[in-house]
């Protein structure tokens, strides 16, 4: 998310750009927001555990309510019962599977970006988007728009870097074709709520040019190896030609759809974005309902003759 330096936004031809781009841009949409510097980038920071901060009320709007893991049990460091390469191979492969799964789903995704005033407490700018995620008659997915409220940030608007991290880096997916450009390091298991976990910490090996990244940790089931959560952020922040991009933590929640893949159903960040100037504390949701399968995968093998039935 790029911070705003000149006069605060009003409801202009800038918005109308904005909304526009917006309302173009990639299929998937789970939210992210940015920050930068003079020279090369630093390195990633590690992963260190979150300090809790406490969550917005519920509102009326469906879109702010927290929907998140409700209890956890402490870490353990305990060595698995098979070895970690065989628990990276089995969820990055049983990742692929749901990847290509998902692409065979419409959903609906409802996001909202605010800027939070330090002293009140109350949001102070907002950004929202709701859109039905579907397929045209001819098979070809697409996006529809249903809500887009004309936006009112006035201290941080979206870059480029935050649409395609609502595509790929909020919703992560590791899958075997990705897992080689990470280090995956094994930190433990955990329980949350009724699910064993295994816990890693993923970080991307090296970062090209032009290339999002995510940075954090996961949780995997034991039982059928999909990843159920994630915490982290989008890497790497960029900061050059005067303009700084920086990017909040969030935490990412998935749940068993129709029994076979774990889907992404909530992103949360509540965080403050720290750029040269100061920071801007922001709150971020989305949420993806109604998923639903879209036709049926055919596959068409060559001609054969069926022979006539006797009479």
């Amino acid at each position: 998310m790029q911070q705003i330096i000149q006069k605060p936004y009003k409801t202009s031809s800038t918005l109308a750009a904005l909304s526009l781009a917006i309302v173009s841009a990639a299929l998937f949409l789970p939210l992210p927001l940015a920050a930068q510097q003079t020279g090369p980038l630093p390195p990633p920071p590690s992963y260190s555990a979150p300090t809790p901060t406490p969550l917005p009320q519920p509102r009326s709007n469906p879109a702010s309510a927290p929907h998140q893991t409700t209890t956890e049990s402490p870490l353990t460091t305990d060595p698995p019962k098979i070895p970690t390469d065989q628990i990276i191979q089995k969820f990055a492969e049983r990742e692929l599977e749901f990847k290509k799964e998902r692409d065979n789903y419409t959903y609906t995704q409802t996001f909202v970006i605010q800027t939070i005033d330090e002293y009140s407490g109350r949001p102070d700018g907002e950004y929202r988007m709701t859109s039905d995620i579907v397929f045209t008659p001819a098979g070809k997915r697409t996006e529809h728009v249903t809500d887009a409220p004309a936006p009112s940030l006035q201290r941080i608007q979206m870059s480029q870097q935050d649409f395609d991290d609502l595509e790929h880096v909020q919703p992560f997916v590791l899958t075997s074709d990705e897992v080689q450009k990470y280090d995956v390091k094994y930190a433990g298991q955990q329980q949350l709520d009724e699910i064993n976990a295994y816990v890693f910490d993923v970080a991307p090996k090296k970062m090209e040019k032009n290339q999002r990244y995510f940075q954090g940790r996961i949780w995997v089931d034991e039982k059928d190896f999909g990843i159920v959560k994630t915490d982290g952020k989008a890497v790497p922040d960029i900061k050059k030609h005067g303009q700084e991009n920086v990017f909040p933590r969030f935490e990412t929640f998935r749940e068993n759809i129709e029994g076979n893949y774990w889907f992404p159903t909530y992103t949360h960040s509540e965080d403050t974005l720290q750029f040269s100037s100061g920071g801007v504390r922001i709150r971020m949701t989305v949420r993806y309902e109604n998923y639903k399968r879209f036709g049926s995968t055919i596959k068409i093998g060559p001609a054969t003759e069926v022979p006539k039935e006797k009479p």
